[in-house]
């Protein structure tokens, strides 16, 4: 108790606080709290006497409204033999038998003791007190995310194609790509969230300026010099890992040059130009632990990195080559229901299951000028046309990269899924969303990370389930936008297809029991602090992984609603397995309001 007043007696010196005071004294004391919520219990406070002022013993009851959760205190009197202090030697049966913790000794809760019990007299004595006790529970070690998955922890030497990558598309835009305004925001705003590839798409400007816009559409437009400094600015705040820019090239020649002088004035020593020690006869691209703090250039590339290597001596200012482009079919060739190997056509008479191919279109050349000078700065990441897997097999090298169209990509997977995964162990692959996601919408990136590409490219301006799961994916290795693969999606020998997982199945028996909530965001049809609110546990994964499991309804709770109802998955590949929490409120049997949600690969899940 003496502990408690010293902290807050200088908030009263001057008498009662009011509820903007309460707010203040909270924050100062690191308290989380939904205003909602201290406004309901500072009401039902105040409710008991006249006025709108608190006293300190009005204040206790308040804070421990807020922080004296009944599930913590049934733990805490489980362990404390007195019912108010834990000494170390309980502290560690509770990590044992609770935490699952078996490699726990005394340091280790002694270590925990000095970190959380703010008692001074508590904390000489060696024990925890339960006001110590709810900062340790509250804390990121006692996190559903493994606290070790919190910084980089993975092996970040292997090649770039042996990583999922954080990806963006469009990144430029802040709504949808008809009419929505391009905003520099939509660059920081990713690189801070640990985006690893951005997408630029260039157009000619005026005064001989490129810019950066959604070309043919209405949406604004920026100066691509803008966007680079921002980059620049922003790049590594989040990540010490490379960042890739795809840029979308419809530049001509002279505002190409422009590009790379601009790529190369703005970014310096960041941007690499040449291959690592010189090399340019590789056969497997650079780490990138390797590549820490640089800046990698996607687009087209004229002739091989040995002669871009020889250009550079040369002084070829105002130089462009032609380089194909074959227009081989793209996204938006392959509607949803056709695939691009076979398609079945409709018969009005019933039992006619003839079919027959799509109509093959005639595969024309396209020339492409490519000022020499951007060419030149092209490394690890050259922008190569998707011609086939056998093509790419015969003739690709490991530093040139594919980027193919959702609807073509899925296709693929569906029929060629071996093939697939063994081009994506080999070659960085790009997938992106189709062209007729006009509002900017998502698809669900994890069909794609089953078959290893890397580079799923969604839109960050759209929140939803699939944003939410590329987030969840990212928080692992550090968020620092680079996930390494499993082993059987990096083997070039792998025989995995999400379909048939065979001898890749670890399985895993996983058993959650959702305890209860705190402190959830109210209806927004509430008047009040109420909600009804029910989770939803999905899980994401290959075919055979996915589930979907509901609670029950607690009725007019969103304050500290209680489950106590246990849930069990049987997950086959849980190295690719995510999970999400999915809070709503039910307004209706058929109606149900999104409050919240959380997101993580089942790999990180703590625990305890």
């Amino acid at each position: 108790h003496t502990w408690f007043w010293n902290l807050i007696q200088d908030d009263f010196n001057d008498g009662n606080i009011n509820f903007d005071g309460c707010i203040r004294l909270l924050e100062k004391m690191q308290i989380n709290f939904n205003e909602d919520h201290l406004k309901h219990i500072f009401k039902k406070t105040i409710d008991k006497h006249s006025g709108d002022i608190i006293s300190m013993d009005d204040f206790r009851a308040i804070y421990r409204a807020l922080e004296h959760r009944p599930e913590f205190e049934e733990l805490f009197k489980a362990y404390s033999i007195d019912g108010n202090i834990l000494p170390d030697g309980q502290l560690l049966k509770f990590l044992a038998k609770e935490q699952f913790q078996t490699e726990a000794n005394e340091t280790t809760a002694l270590e925990i003791i000095m970190k959380y019990e703010p008692i001074d007299e508590v904390r000489k004595r060696r024990q925890m007190s339960f006001e110590g006790f709810i900062r340790y529970m509250k804390s990121d070690e006692c996190s559903i995310f493994k606290y070790q998955h919190r910084s980089v922890y993975q092996d970040m030497t292997q090649p770039l194609c042996d990583y999922f990558i954080s990806s963006s598309h469009n990144t430029y835009l802040i709504a949808d790509q008809l009419m929505g305004p391009s905003d520099l925001w939509g660059y920081s705003s990713a690189l801070l969230k640990g985006c690893r590839c951005l997408e630029i798409d260039c157009w000619d400007g005026h005064n001989n300026e490129p810019i950066v816009y959604h070309g043919h559409t209405l949406t604004s437009k920026i100066p691509f010099r803008s966007v680079i400094h921002v980059i620049d600015k922003f790049a590594f705040m989040s990540s010490p890992y490379p960042v890739v820019l795809s840029l979308e090239n419809h530049c001509s020649p002279k505002q190409q040059e422009v590009m790379a002088m601009c790529l190369k004035s703005v970014l310096g020593d960041k941007l690499l130009s040449a291959p690592l020690g010189g090399e340019v006869d590789m056969t497997k691209l650079p780490s990138p632990e390797a590549l820490k703090h640089k800046v990698l250039i996607k687009n087209k590339k004229v002739g091989t990195l040995e002669q871009g290597m020889l250009r550079m001596e040369e002084d070829y200012a105002g130089e462009a080559e032609e380089v194909s482009d074959s227009d081989v079919p793209s996204d938006d060739d392959y509607p949803e229901d056709m695939s691009p190997v076979r398609s079945r056509t409709p018969s009005k008479r019933r039992g006619d299951r003839r079919s027959s191919p799509p109509p093959k279109r005639k595969i024309k050349e396209r020339k492409i000028k490519i000022a020499l000078a951007l060419s030149d700065l092209v490394v690890y990441t050259k922008s190569q046309k998707f011609v086939g897997f056998e093509h790419s097999m015969q003739f690709q090298k490991c530093w040139e990269n594919n980027s193919i169209g959702e609807s073509q990509a899925r296709k693929l997977a569906r029929v060629s899924a071996s093939q697939f995964i063994a081009h994506t162990t080999r070659f960085i692959t790009r997938i992106y969303p189709k062209g007729s996601r006009m509002k900017s919408s998502n698809y669900n990136p994890q069909e794609f990370w089953n078959i290893g590409c890397q580079m799923v490219a969604l839109n960050f301006q759209t929140p939803g389930p699939f944003l939410e799961l590329q987030v969840g994916k990212f928080l692992d290795n550090g968020g620092c936008g680079y996930v390494l693969k499993p082993a059987f999606l990096r083997d070039l020998n792998t025989t995995f297809t999400p379909r048939n997982v065979g001898a890749h199945s670890r399985p895993m028996s996983l058993s959650i029991r959702l305890i209860s909530g705190h402190q959830l965001p109210p209806s927004a049809m509430s008047k009040t602090n109420k909600a009804d609110p029910t989770v939803q546990i999905e899980i994401y994964g290959v075919p055979e992984d996915q589930a979907k499991k509901r609670s029950s309804v607690v009725k007019s709770n969103a304050l500290c609603p209680k489950w106590n109802e246990t849930f069990s998955f049987n997950i086959q590949v849980p190295e690719l397995a995510m999970i999400r929490f999915c809070v709503e409120d039910e307004v209706s049997l058929v109606n149900k309001e999104f409050l919240g949600q959380y997101t993580l690969p089942v790999m990180c899940l703590n625990t305890g």
